[in-house]
Order: C-alpha cells, then structure tokens, then sequence
C-alpha cells in the first residue's frame, strides 16, 4: 500500500526542546492505513513504513495521533537536513506500508 502526499513540517508541541518535527498523512490515507493494519501492533500503535522524502528513503514508522485521527511520520535530522526542510515548510512524501 502507498501513499503519495505533500504535508507540511510541524513541531511537536509536547518536546519543543528535542526538535521532534513530524508530517500528518492525510485523513484518507490514514483510514486506509487503518484498515489494513488492524490487529496487534507495535508499541505506540506503530506501523512500519519505508518512506520517502525528496531524494531520501528509510524504514521507520507511524504512529497514530488520537487528536487528528491521523497517522504522523516523524521526519529525523538527518532527513530534514539532507533535503533542506525545516517546520513550515512543505515536502513531497511517499509512504509505503511494509508490515500491515
């Protein structure tokens, strides 16, 4: 199952001071998602991805987020670094489950 979407970078309000930036996958894709992954998951609600942003891909995971009802990809350094992203800005995303 792939998604492709652009979304745009935000900081997570509760760890301001570790720099956790995310993207939220559309309400959509997430249901989807949400199908298909239903049963047992890992820990947080986890789903396994490989992702792609910009010219950068890695395995990593989403996570449920109770309040949007969406699933939210968290964008590390590296990655945010590599593509010259920052929070506000708008990136080209590809999610592709790898373990429903």
């Amino acid at each position: 199952m792939i998604h492709e979407f652009e979304a745009e970078l935000w900081l997570w309000d509760a760890r301001r001071d570790d720099s956790w930036v995310f993207v939220s996958l559309p309400a959509e894709a997430s249901r989807e998602i949400r199908e298909v992954s239903d049963g047992p998951r890992r820990g947080f609600g986890a789903v396994k991805a490989r992702v792609t942003v910009g010219g950068s891909t890695w395995l990593t995971s989403i996570f449920p987020d109770s309040a949007s009802g969406c699933y939210v990809l968290p964008l590390k350094r590296a990655v945010r670094k590599a593509e010259r992203l920052d929070v506000g800005d708008i990136a080209p995303v590809r999610v592709d489950i790898v373990d429903p």
